[in-house]
């Protein structure tokens, strides 16, 4: 028996319970991880409340680091006792001990730490995904980066920077501005204080961004195609705020002939060499010091409730783990 949270029904925090639960010996493809951290996301958020729905009962997070401690038939992907971390899925990472495809796991360098592992993995392929696949940077590009001092906003801003794109990034408050600045943004507009897309638009001298990154949805979704030249990407590839509302499609020809797309890191990464390439790239620009991953809040496995509540009310700042 190990401990790992399930959710029996939709909604707040209080939804979240600490469960005793059985794991299986690992069926064929199957590897059993025994997690040193777990990561937490907003899209825990989502299949918590339900916006992402899960079939229920269910486990719960999508990420965490640990060792393998046994594996099933078939499995060539991992080796008992190899230092591994995931991202994207199947849910149940909130657990001290889970099983888990082998093919989702990947091994770490020996460089990077379990704790880093976990606070980098989603976030950290989700920026990969982003700045080299779904909308490739390239030098001299202008960006505009939304929720810039959040765990893949700090993470996309550093890497559009080493990329040599000019990283104009969104914050809340003045403090988070100050963070966004030490991680590679060159203008940081504060959208509480300031009209963000006036601002860019000052910044670009009125030419507009070539894409922008935006985790944020409803409250930004507009201002953000006002943000971009002609021709301009439009990524929305999250919902912080809520879901963007329908739109309609004449509005992309009226403002400049616009891309917009809505990406997952689950389709990005659904081939195993997708997987492992997007992670190598991880991996190195990690490695190499062009990208700081920052764990700025640690919370006990058990207290995963609060640390949901500490992210909606966009109290955290970087990353977030959970420690079994």
């Amino acid at each position: 028996m190990t401990n790992a949270f399930r959710i029996h029904q939709t909604g707040g925090p209080e939804v979240l319970t600490w469960e005793q639960v059985e794991v299986p010996a690992p069926a064929a493809g199957e590897a059993i991880v025994r997690h040193h951290a777990v990561g937490l996301n907003f899209i825990d958020i989502y299949h918590r409340t339900g916006l992402y729905p899960l079939p229920l009962p269910s486990g719960i997070g999508l990420e965490g680091a640990g060792v393998v401690e046994a594996i099933g038939e078939g499995v060539t992907e991992v080796s008992v006792g190899d230092r591994v971390a995931y991202a994207g899925g199947p849910v149940g990472a909130y657990a001290e001990v889970r099983n888990i495809p082998a093919h989702r796991l990947l091994r770490l360098p020996e460089g990077i730490g379990f704790n880093t592992a976990a606070a980098m993995m989603l976030q950290g392929l989700t920026a990969a995904y982003l700045l080299r696949k779904t909308c490739r940077v390239q030098p001299g590009d202008a960006v505009l980066i939304h929720a810039a001092a959040g765990g893949v906003g700090l993470i996309a801003c550093q890497w559009a920077k080493a990329l040599g794109a000019t990283v104009i990034g969104t914050v809340g408050s003045a403090a988070k501005g100050e963070l966004a600045k030490a991680h590679g943004c060159d203008h940081v507009v504060n959208y509480s204080t300031e009209d963000f897309t006036r601002r860019v638009r000052e910044i670009t001298g009125g030419e507009g961004v070539s894409v922008v990154y935006d985790g944020v949805g409803k409250d930004t979704f507009m201002g953000s195609l006002d943000s971009l030249r002609p021709l301009g990407m439009m990524v929305s590839y999250g919902n912080a705020s809520g879901p963007v509302p329908p739109l309609d499609l004449l509005l992309l020809s009226q403002k400049g002939s616009l891309f917009v797309t809505r990406p997952t890191l689950m389709h990005y990464t659904a081939r195993r060499a997708d997987l492992e390439a997007l992670g190598g790239e991880l991996f190195a620009v990690v490695a190499s010091g062009k990208v700081r991953i920052e764990v700025n809040q640690t919370y006990p496995l058990a207290d995963a409730g609060q640390a949901h509540r500490d992210l909606e009310a966009r109290k955290t700042t970087g990353s977030t783990i959970l420690l079994p």
